[in-house]
């Protein structure tokens, strides 16, 4: 049976711990590419995984290189490249730089494994996504971008504090734009099937919602720089789900054809994940609260995406 094969373009901290991920997983052979000026890290990090095979029992390829051409017949690839975020600089400020490297990533993607599926990590998500989807013209189904999935580990993880259960009995959702005007949805929320309104305070719940939506940030201001491993482990959930085909329902930056009320833009929604990439945008009826904050995060969306193709005419 023929493995899969993993491709995730930057050797940085997240594009790392994603191949660490990948391969405690088994989920296939596994490539990373990085710039020639830093193919060496790539190569190292690689190798230092490898060896890892025997202690932790994972059986896979595993290569670190600058050539694109070692990306050929990948099923997913997954994009980490980028400069990080750094203490009080936004995820707007990070636009210019970002778009260069992912557009010139997902040229190469098209041309050296042009039936793959596509997962962005890199930010501003909401941007990068489309801008990877332009790069590559990719149909839409195979573009997609990891937000959700770290949106709703954070804060599946600060309720579960709160209650004090385990966090896999906690279920969560959220909706639209990566970021602080991301819409989390406590009427979705419950814990083991009992909803979390039932067990916490409204200020309480609150309380976890802002910290789930700055969660980025209390990580850059602790360590000075972004998070790796969350963003890494949503990126392999969604990974997983692709390669295994496991029809999974996963928030993630999806294209939107008039779902929610939107269209012609990539926004954080319920998304089945398998073999065809998303394969189903999961939509349901919003309170008409939850349909204003969800039409203002897509909103700041619409703007990062004229910010891009303003800067950028051939993306538009």
């Amino acid at each position: 049976m023929r493995r899969a094969k993993i491709s995730i373009i930057g050797a940085g901290n997240v594009g790392a711990t994603c191949a660490q991920w990948a391969a405690q997983k088994e989920l296939g052979d596994i490539v990373i590419v990085d710039i020639p000026d830093k193919v060496g890290v790539a190569q190292g990090k690689m190798l230092d995984l490898a060896c890892c095979g025997p202690i932790e029992r994972f059986d896979c390829n595993i290569l670190g290189t600058s050539d694109y051409k070692d990306i050929a017949g990948s099923d997913v690839v997954v994009i980490t490249a980028g400069i990080p975020r750094k203490p009080g600089m936004s995820r707007d400020d990070l636009i210019e730089t970002n778009v260069k490297i992912v557009k010139s990533v997902s040229e190469n993607i098209r041309e050296y494994a042009p039936d793959s599926i596509v997962i962005v990590v890199s930010n501003p998500l909401d941007a990068m996504v489309y801008t990877a989807w332009k790069a590559t013209g990719f149909p839409a189904s195979r573009i997609m971008g990891q937000a959700g999935a770290l949106d709703c580990a954070r804060f599946r993880t600060f309720l579960a504090w709160e209650i004090g259960c385990s966090i896999e009995d906690v279920s969560a959702l959220l909706l639209g734009g990566h970021g602080d005007d991301m819409v989390p949805l406590p009427r979705c929320t419950s814990v083991h099937g009992i909803p979390v309104t039932d067990l916490l305070d409204e200020a309480t719940i609150n309380a976890c919602v802002e910290r789930a939506k700055k969660g980025g940030g209390e990580v850059v201001k602790l360590m000075g720089t972004s998070a790796w491993y969350a963003p890494a482990s949503g990126a392999v959930q969604m990974v997983e789900a692709i390669v295994k085909d496991k029809k999974r329902i996963i928030p993630s930056a999806a294209y939107l054809d008039g779902q929610f009320g939107h269209k012609g833009l990539f926004v954080g929604v319920p998304a089945m994940l398998g073999s065809g990439g998303v394969e189903k945008v999961v939509e349901f009826k919003l309170t008409d609260s939850e349909q204003k904050l969800f039409d203002e995060s897509a909103s700041h969306v619409e703007e990062l995406v004229g910010v891009v193709t303003k800067m950028f005419p051939e993306l538009a």
